[in-house]
């Protein structure tokens, strides 16, 4: 579908009204065109017009008959020049998922979705979250990007969702430490590694899995946060060292964070021994 004509100025305007759903267009002509603005290269039109446009809406319920399909809409965004890392499609997946977490968050607060949907959308998340390889964060001349970190503020959220049980929780904290321990050379540099155990918190607090699952995923990522000795090759480096950032934020958050899980007490013991072997020379 063609874009509004004029459209830069055109959004200038619905902005300039608070964001109110314009009258003079069908509301599937003006999400077309949001839709196509979260992979525009230009940040102000992305990150400035398209994302909170769309998230407004959503949370005011514009689209609350709409979601499914909306949501739809977005997870297909997630596969958007996948196969092709380091180009402007990045924006279009990483931005996508904000929206996508956007919808489930609306019915996580009000049933609008059917539950098979939701987990629909969750495998989708999760599938394109492992396959991400483009994990740059500020791009010059073109803004944020932020895929894993934005991949994993959407499963947070999904981790809220009432649709979503202990299996699925678990499978959530498995993404987690497969995303973890991703072969890569990019070492994590904003606060991916936060945000991720953001994620594991949002699956604690639902207290639903027990110590007996998840010292064991510890464990799995314990194991290869043990940064190498000098001279190991750059992906063995990056591993572990996103490894070992990740551990650390997941001690913290258990340490200091706000609405503690059940199992924090033990878990936290647990933390601390995976840090301690995992930091002998220290």
């Amino acid at each position: 579908m063609a874009a509004i004509s004029g459209s830069g100025s055109y959004w200038e305007s619905v902005r300039a009204t608070g964001l109110a759903v314009p009258s003079d267009r069908p509301l599937g002509d003006l999400t077309a065109d949001l839709t196509r603005m979260l992979g525009d290269p230009d940040p102000e039109i992305r990150e400035g017009v398209a994302v909170p446009t769309l998230v407004t809406w959503i949370q005011r319920g514009v689209y609350d008959d709409l979601l499914p399909g909306l949501g739809d809409g977005m997870a297909a965004g997630l596969r958007v020049g996948l196969a092709e890392p380091g180009t402007d499609a990045v924006f279009r997946r990483s931005w996508s998922s904000v929206v996508l977490a956007a919808c489930v968050e609306r019915d996580n607060g009000r049933p609008l979705v059917p539950g098979g949907k939701v987990l629909e959308w969750g495998d989708r998340l999760a599938t394109w979250l492992l396959r991400e390889r483009d994990l740059r964060g500020f791009v010059v001349g073109r803004g944020w990007a932020r895929a894993v970190a934005h991949g994993a503020d959407a499963l947070a959220v999904l981790a809220r969702s009432p649709h979503v049980s202990r299996p699925e929780l678990t499978v959530v904290l498995d993404v987690v430490a497969d995303r973890v321990l991703a072969r890569t050379d990019v070492v994590f540099g904003l606060d991916e590694a936060d945000r991720l155990a953001g994620t594991t918190m949002s699956v604690l607090r639902r207290n639903v899995l027990p110590l007996s699952v998840l010292e064991p995923w510890v464990a799995r990522v314990a194991a290869n946060a043990t940064l190498p000795v000098e001279g190991a090759d750059r992906t063995a480096v990056a591993v572990a060292g996103n490894a070992q950032s990740f551990l650390r934020s997941v001690h913290l958050q258990l340490a200091l964070g706000h609405q503690q899980p059940e199992v924090r007490a033990d878990l936290l013991l647990v933390v601390i021994d995976a840090l301690r072997q995992s930091n002998r020379d220290l």
